[in-house]
C-alpha cells in the first residue's frame, strides 16, 4: 500500500511503525526489480512479442536484457564525463 494512502486511513501511525518499515523495504525491492523491465519498454519498445514460438522470444528478451544491462551502466562503461 502507497505511504499516502497508509496515512489517510490512519493518520495517527508512526513513521517508526514496523508496518511502515516493512512496506518500505518492499518498494525499494520491487523498484528494483522492475527497473529492467521499465527499460525494455520505454529504450527498447518491446510491448509486444514478435516472434511465434517459444525458443524465439527466449532468445530476444535474454538479448533485450543484455542490452539493458549495458544501457543501465553505460556510465560507468564509458567513465564519468565531468
Amino acid at each position: 500500500m502507497r505511504p499516502g494512502l497508509r496515512r489517510k486511513l490512519n493518520p495517527f501511525i508512526e513513521p517508526q511503525f514496523i508496518a511502515e518499515q516493512a512496506e518500505k523495504l518492499k518498494a525499494s525491492v520491487r523498484a528494483k526489480v522492475e527497473h529492467p523491465f521499465r527499460v525494455l519498454k520505454r529504450q527498447f519498445s518491446y510491448t509486444k512479442v514478435l516472434y511465434r514460438g517459444l525458443v524465439k522470444n527466449t532468445a530476444q528478451i535474454v538479448t533485450l536484457f543484455a542490452l539493458s544491462n549495458l544501457w543501465m551502466a553505460r556510465r560507468q562503461l564509458m567513465g564519468v564525463a565531468g
